[in-house]
C-alpha cells in the first residue's frame, strides 16, 4: 500500500489517481475515490500542484497532469521503454499487414500499451498508448503470461479479476493455464473477441536470448475484416517483428539479466 511509503508513496497514489481519469477533474471527484481523508487529499493535490507535477485551472477548479509530469514520462519513453526500440518495426509491420499494431509489457498483473499504429482504416477499440488492461483476456496478456516462469505466472494469474466481458472471455484460472500451455505449444497468442466484440488478435512475445519477457507485439483486427485463420497467417511476419524488437532491445538498454522465463515453440 501507499501508506507504507509515507508522504511519497500517498502523493504518487493521488497523482495516478488524477491521471487515471483521463481528463481534467474536480477536488471532489478525486475525493470519491480516494481513500484518504478531505484535508490530507487536499494537502497532497497541493504538494503535487506546487511541485508541477499537478496543474490546477483556478476557473474550472480542476486538476491534470501538469508540465512537469508530462517532461518526465517522456523522458522515461526515450530512456527506458521499449516503445523507443520497437517504433520502427511497428511501422514496417502495420504497413505490411494493413493492420493495427500494438506493442504492450507487463505492470502489476495488467497490460500496460506502450504503442499502437493504426490500420489505413483504424478500427475503434478500447487499447491506446498509456492505457491498462486485463491481461487473462488479451493476445499480448496472454503471450507475456505463457512465457513467464511458474512462480511468476501463479503471482501474475492470482491477481486477475476474471470478469467476462465477453462469451468467450476465460474465467478460471484453469482454462487459462490451459490456453498458456497451448500458446507456449505453438508460439503466439489468440484474442478471440475476449476482451471487445468483434474484435480478434494474434499476438507474440518479446523474449530476451535468455527468455526473459520484455513485452508482446500484436496485429488486430476485426471480425468483419476478417477471422482467425487470417490473422493466423501472419503468424511468421508478427514472431519476426517480435525477434528483431528483441535484438534491437539487446544492442540498447535492455541487458539480459533477470529471472529466466518459458521459450516459446521454435525458439
Amino acid at each position: 500500500m501507499a501508506g507504507n511509503d509515507g508522504t511519497v508513496g500517498k502523493a504518487l497514489e493521488v497523482l495516478d489517481q488524477v491521471a487515471g481519469f483521463g481528463r481534467p477533474v474536480r477536488f471532489s471527484e478525486v475525493l470519491t475515490d480516494s481513500a484518504f481523508p478531505k484535508p490530507t487529499l487536499y494537502r497532497l493535490l497541493q504538494t503535487l500542484v506546487s511541485q508541477n507535477m499537478l496543474s490546477y485551472d483556478h476557473d474550472r477548479q480542476t486538476y491534470a497532469p501538469g508540465a512537469r509530469l508530462v517532461r518526465l514520462a517522456h523522458a522515461a519513453w526515450a530512456q527506458s521503454s521499449l516503445a523507443q526500440v520497437a517504433s520502427p518495426h511497428l511501422v514496417a509491420l502495420s504497413a505490411v499487414t494493413h493492420e493495427t499494431v500494438h506493442l504492450a509489457q507487463l505492470d502489476h498483473g495488467q497490460v500496460l500499451y506502450l504503442d499502437k499504429r493504426n490500420a489505413a482504416h483504424p478500427v475503434e477499440m478500447f487499447s491506446q498508448a498509456g492505457k491498462v488492461g486485463p491481461a487473462y483476456c488479451t493476445g499480448v496478456g496472454k503471450a507475456m503470461l505463457a512465457c513467464l516462469d511458474a512462480a511468476q505466472a501463479d503471482a501474475i494469474i492470482a491477481q486477475q479479476s476474471f470478469h467476462r466481458f465477453q462469451p468467450g472471455t476465460l474465467t478460471t484460472p484453469t482454462a487459462l493455464r490451459r490456453e498458456l500451455q497451448a500458446i507456449r505449444a505453438r508460439g503466439y497468442a489468440f484474442d478471440r473477441e475476449e476482451h471487445e466484440p468483434g474484435i480478434i488478435c494474434i499476438a507474440a512475445p518479446v523474449l530476451t536470448g535468455s527468455g526473459r519477457v520484455l513485452g508482446a507485439v500484436s496485429v488486430t483486427s476485426t471480425t468483419a475484416r476478417t477471422d482467425l485463420a487470417g490473422l493466423e497467417a501472419l503468424a511468421p511476419q508478427v514472431r519476426e517483428t517480435a525477434q528483431a524488437i528483441a535484438r534491437d532491445a539487446a544492442k540498447w538498454s535492455f541487458p539480459d539479466t533477470g529471472t529466466r522465463s518459458l521459450k516459446l515453440a521454435g525458439e
